[in-house]
């Protein structure tokens, strides 16, 4: 018999003081189970009023209704797909999170996040996730902000006991510890891991035993018994906003329905189910308030009777909404341009000599002092000051509370930085190559590209992600990407890769001021490039491209580590009397398309558009693809590196990428093809 089912006790007598509170849980409760019944028959109706797969939380009411009794207003939740229960205990409007799981226009999210998703960071609610793991980093970023803050708050994070097999948990476990953030996480152990027996995979018999080896206290309760939950919670919050750190809560329950709405459990044993059923926690409660004498029957009857009228009014008024506009289906993707410019010197001084890492580390430092919410953090980057020099003595400038080192975690790292972005904060985090991005991509496109678009706007990620990229003598395959393609095709991102000392300062400055998740990709291989930079100037606006080079033969378009290449080769096709124009793009979201339209009609067509990724499926192809589209007769040519992974030799690398030689050649060919 499966483990998390064998806590169906006696009923356990409640105690005089807590008479009032074990009848307000009982109603709470019975409004979970009616809410998450309704859900259930709408959404398995023949044909269903709700469409999707929703995950219900009957046989687990009594976790959140015991944890939100013990928190305070400000403390914040995190919660799984299965969260409708942590919605309504205290934070959220029934009638906005019916209408929401309904798909309703006057739902919490107007209808885009639907049942798993629901999110409301005003509230505290900072939402659930449909990514099995995801929310303990978020949660952490929360707790950063709470941290800095000094609000005294504390962040709750629930999770399932099969999340604990997931790599971003354990990640966020040892975040929290290393910081001793404000954390609570809680798994809600029903003894499922969606449709496999925990028991099955798991082999400890308390998931708590694992909080010692992340050096935080961990306790396995009966989640079936609100006060046992409300009482452990006040305990590991009072431990939390006193700057004990984390702690790990285990709450034993019963999954009393199936995976989501439309699971027949054929693959339940017949005994598992009547388990369950033993430890419903509302027929639990019941038969305590009844043997305590703090309720009689005709009392249980009329909380029953009162919760079905207040469910039926919810439903009735919720079918009644608005749907959503389908004009508004595109709205609220990333912010509106703004008019926001980093602060610079009232009086101007010189321009500097100096080299590209030099300048983003002067960036760094600017937006350290210039802002006060703002974070420096990812792996070296503190004490060490990154493993380039990028963030060299910000750390005894600014404290290691704002310029910090982090366990080498790249989800921890990057869905703290959504978590405390979405609480106030401004972070900028490293993540020291980009290949790197690949064991964390889903804090990127999961959760930060999301957040502005779920919450119709009223929400947003302000953070900014430094990496580089690209291939340089004696590094590896899995040192050596050129990635932006990946990124670039996700909505909800803005996306830059600086080509010059000034670029980087600059373009820096101006994600740090953004109000969308902001990925920068640096260039190893420029980063000892020099340059006179003028740290005072007002920067160009995000988005737009600069045209290095004037020309009306052929267009060269490019970023990041081809521009200098393109350069070299232009000055080379302008001696042999070929005029190539080269437009450096630098953003790649957004898209500068008004100067790519210019250059090509300045040109007539003939464009050559260079880097350094993969030719197949790169950034180019679409480029070329909306050139054709709007420049009738255009020809167009792409040069990339051969799809190819990227060897360690310098010999064998110079035979791949495309550097100058390769696109003077392209260059020559497509300039003497329109001859």
């Amino acid at each position: 018999m499966n483990h998390a089912m064998t806590l169906a006790n006696a009923p356990k007598p409640i105690k005089p003081e807590d008479a009032g509170f074990a009848m307000a849980a009982y109603r709470q409760m019975l409004f979970l189970r009616a809410f998450e019944q309704r859900c259930l028959d709408l959404s398995t109706a023949t044909p269903p009023v709700v469409a999707g797969s929703i995950h219900l939380c009957a046989g687990q009411e009594a976790v959140p209704t015991g944890a939100m009794a013990a928190l305070r207003p400000e403390d914040q939740i995190v919660a799984t797909y299965r969260g409708h229960g942590w919605a309504l205990t205290g934070k959220l409007d029934a009638q906005e999170v019916f209408a929401e799981v309904c798909h309703r226009a006057d739902g919490v999210n107007g209808g885009r996040a639907g049942s798993a998703l629901i999110t409301a960071p005003w509230a505290g609610f900072i939402g659930e996730n449909s990514i099995v793991g995801a929310g303990g980093p978020i949660a952490c970023g929360v707790a950063l902000a709470l941290q800095a803050r000094k609000t005294g708050g504390a962040v709750i994070v629930s999770f399932g006991d099969g999340a604990t097999s997931q790599g971003a948990l354990h990640e966020s476990l040892v975040f929290a510890a290393a910081y001793d953030l404000p954390v609570i996480f809680l798994c809600e152990n029903n003894g499922w891991s969606e449709m496999t027996e925990s028991s099955a995979i798991i082999r400890i018999d308390r998931l708590a035993k694992r909080a010692n080896g992340y050096g935080m206290p961990g306790v396995t309760i009966d989640g079936a018994d609100p006060i046992a939950v409300r009482d452990t919670i006040a305990q590991a919050a009072e431990r939390a906003r006193s700057g004990g750190g984390p702690s790990f809560v285990e709450c034993r329950v019963s999954r009393l329905w199936g995976h989501y709405n439309r699971d027949i459990e054929h693959y339940r044993p017949k005994e598992d189910r009547a388990a369950a059923t033993a430890n419903d926690p509302i027929l639990l409660l019941a038969q305590r308030l009844l043997q305590s004498e703090v309720a009689d029957e005709a009392a249980l009857a009329a909380a029953r009777a009162e919760t079905d009228r207040r469910m039926a009014g919810i439903e009735a008024a919720v079918l009644k909404g608005p749907m959503p506009d389908p004009a508004s289906a595109r709205h609220h993707v990333m912010a509106a341009p703004s008019a926001a410019k980093p602060a610079v010197s009232a009086t101007s001084s010189a321009p500097v000599e100096i080299n590209y890492i030099g300048a983003v580390n002067e960036a760094l430092r600017r937006i350290l002092a210039d802002d006060k919410t703002s974070l420096v953090y990812g792996e070296d980057v503190g004490k060490a000051g990154g493993i380039f020099g990028a963030s060299r003595n910000l750390q005894r400038e600014f404290g290691a509370a704002r310029v910090f080192d982090t366990p080498i975690a790249e989800a921890a790292i990057l869905g703290s930085a959504v978590g405390a972005a979405m609480s106030g904060m401004r972070p900028i985090v490293e993540i020291m190559w980009g290949d790197f991005l690949l064991v964390a991509l889903d804090q990127i496109i999961n959760q930060a590209a999301n957040i502005r678009y779920v919450t119709q706007g009223r929400a947003s990620v302000p953070m900014v992600i430094r990496t580089q990229q690209g291939a340089t003598p004696g590094s590896c395959s899995q040192h050596s990407q050129s990635l932006e393609a990946l990124l670039f095709h996700i909505p909800g991102i803005r996306l830059g890769l600086p080509a010059t000392p000034q670029d980087a300062y600059d373009m820096l400055r101006v994600a740090a001021t953004a109000s969308d998740p902001v990925m920068l990709i640096e260039a190893r291989a420029l980063y000892q490039r020099r340059e006179a930079v003028d740290f005072d100037r007002t920067p160009d606006p995000m988005g737009k491209a600069k045209l290095l080079r004037e020309g009306g033969d052929l267009a060269i378009i490019a970023w990041g580590t081809s521009v200098p290449e393109a350069l070299e080769a232009a000055d080379q096709l302008s001696a042999a009397g070929i005029k190539a124009a080269l437009l450096d793009l630098r953003w790649l979201s957004p898209l500068d398309e008004a100067a790519i339209a210019a250059v090509v009609g300045q040109c007539k067509g003939r464009v050559l558009i260079v880097h350094e990724a993969n030719r197949t499926g790169g950034v180019g192809a679409e480029i070329a693809a909306r050139i054709s589209e709007s420049y009738r007769g255009a020809t167009v040519r792409r040069l990339g590196t051969p799809d190819s992974r990227i060897p360690a030799s310098p010999l064998l690398q110079a035979a791949l990428l495309p550097k100058a030689p390769a696109i003077l050649a392209a260059a020559r060919e497509l300039a003497g093809a329109s001859r």
